[in-house]
């Protein structure tokens, strides 16, 4: 079964660490045969404020379409104020009721200038996601001092660093080879035996 993962970047600033670091991820998901991946990008949505209908109405169709059909999704936000960046909540608001996210394992992958990292916005992201319906996973990674970690080219500085992002990726493959695949084979077998 082909695993399809959709990743999400929480910054539209040209250039931003979130991105960075989310390519770092998308290279160790690249790794593993019959994963594929499908980045979101938000400032192509043109998304709308709640409540406002949409100017690209078709561009967000596809977005809703794209994670419906995810078997899991990356999220990687930056820390900004505190909490999470308002492109990423608007695009999980702009996901739909009931939200497209629902029954997905989320990962989770914050970046932040400061020492503490992005442990509020990546907390803020769980409940979020858990509050519509999606299975957050338990591990969620947070990079302090990300202006350090990646040089101008987005290349990862420190070893360690890297080894974390990259587990943002295998932790999700990881819950989805080891849960949702075999549920996915269980019911086609009961499917198969209430057909007979």
């Amino acid at each position: 079964m082909a695993i399809h993962i959709v990743t999400i970047c929480g910054s539209v600033r040209p250039g931003n660490y979130s991105n960075m670091a989310l390519a770092v991820a998308i290279d160790e998901l690249k790794k593993t045969p019959d994963v594929e991946v499908t980045s979101i990008h938000l400032e192509e949505l043109d998304m709308p404020l709640p409540g406002l209908p949409a100017r690209k109405p078709e561009a967000i169709k596809q977005f809703q379409d794209t994670v419906s059909q995810a078997t899991g999704v990356l999220l990687a936000s930056p820390e900004y104020h505190g909490g999470i960046s308002s492109p990423m909540k608007l695009a999980i608001d702009n996901l739909g009721f009931p939200s497209k996210l629902a029954g997905k394992p989320i990962s989770i992958l914050g970046v932040a200038a400061g020492t503490i990292g992005a442990i509020k916005s990546s907390e803020q992201l769980r409940a979020i996601c858990a509050h519509v319906g999606a299975v957050p996973l338990p591990l969620a990674v947070s990079i302090p001092h990300v202006q350090q970690v990646f040089d101008k080219e987005g290349h990862c500085q420190d070893p360690a660093m890297e080894s974390l992002i990259r587990r943002s990726a295998t932790s999700l493959l990881d819950y989805i080879n080891n849960a949702v695949c075999p549920k996915v084979s269980l019911e086609a077998i009961l499917r198969e035996r209430e057909s007979d």
